[in-house]
């Protein structure tokens, strides 16, 4: 117990330390660039506090929980010998932990309001909600989809570089026909990896690397992530294209 506490400690203060740039960065700006003192400074310093222990503890959590569990999956699927079942686990675990993705919903619904107040889609409040369910679920499958493949190439040992190099040589092409998603399909990508998907993806390929003999888990164990990330790009790109991007 006391070894947990002083673990806890000693993240907080790494934590503070990462954060302390962000917030000299702020406080310079406020005071000589704006010139004015921040507003509500109580509550600012309150919420500063929280994030700290909010960060502390989700870091923490992942070191308890989320690496060994992802890192114990890979291996006990592995064990079996079933290819077929570890893809369709990636799949799924890259379907759900997507879905739980904040990062994404903030991106996917801001979407669909920016397309409604463009007048792409109808300005209700449940088409808007469709629209960005849309977005934000086949981002979902796409990520499924990426690390499923992801967990195929390093089972079979091909080259990360193959399906990223053409993968956003495509990304590019297909945003250079003008389709009015192409941001959004990009900051999808960005967002739709994030604090939940990462750590279980990468916990997956490691695991799923030191498993199999003749891999390297800083070789094959990484890139997953770059999949992950690429897929929801080509997704929304060839789903706008395809359908005819946002439509009332």
């Amino acid at each position: 117990m006391h070894g947990q506490i002083r673990d806890l400690l000693r993240l907080g203060t790494e934590t503070a330390r990462d954060v302390a740039p962000v917030v000299l960065v702020i406080a310079v700006f406020q005071l000589f660039v704006i010139g004015e003192p921040l507003p509500e400074l109580g509550d600012r310093l309150i919420g500063l506090v929280l994030v700290l222990i909010g960060l502390t503890l989700f870091v923490r959590g992942l070191v308890m929980s989320i690496f060994p569990l992802g890192d114990g999956l890979a291996h006990a699927l592995a064990r079996r010998g079933s290819l077929a079942l570890l893809l369709v686990f990636a799949f799924a675990i890259g379907v759900a932990s997507t879905v739980a993705e904040p990062a994404l919903a903030a991106v996917t619904g801001q979407a669909a309001e920016a397309a409604a107040a463009a007048g792409l889609i109808t300005d209700s409040e449940a088409a808007v909600q469709r629209y960005g369910d849309i977005l934000r679920y086949a981002s979902a499958v796409a990520v499924g989809a990426a690390v499923m493949l992801g967990v195929l190439r390093t089972a079979l040992g091909w080259p990360v570089a193959w399906f990223v190099l053409s993968g956003y040589g495509l990304a590019a092409l297909l945003a250079a026909t003008g389709t009015p998603l192409a941001s959004v399909a990009f900051d999808a990508g960005a967002a739709a990896t994030s604090a939940i998907n990462i750590p279980l993806i990468t916990a997956l390929g490691l695991g799923l690397a030191s498993m199999i003999r003749g891999r390297s888990a800083l070789v094959d164990g990484f890139g997953i992530v770059a999949l992950a990330s690429l897929m929801p790009m080509l997704t929304i790109l060839a789903g706008s294209l395809l359908l005819g991007g946002p439509t009332k």
